[in-house]
């Protein structure tokens, strides 16, 4: 799998976590743990990124746009 086909992956996961769960951390947090099973995106900088965002206490529509960001 490529790198761009793994971060789509990682969105879809993460929309339907939370769509699921209405939660926006929980998208947040799927998000962040699938960036860690692709060896190019296994990166601390975004899993501190992703960690920033969950502080935030994001909103359903923050955290779409937060993981639409990933590219």
């Amino acid at each position: 799998m490529t790198r761009a086909e793994h971060i789509a992956w990682c969105k879809e996961r993460a929309f339907k976590e939370m769509e699921f769960y209405k939660d926006p951390k929980q998208g947040i947090i799927s998000m962040m743990s699938d960036l860690r099973k692709h060896d190019e995106t296994n990166s601390p900088t975004l899993i501190m990124m992703c960690t920033m965002e969950l502080m935030r206490s994001p909103t359903i529509r923050s955290a779409t746009e937060f993981i639409n960001g990933f590219n």
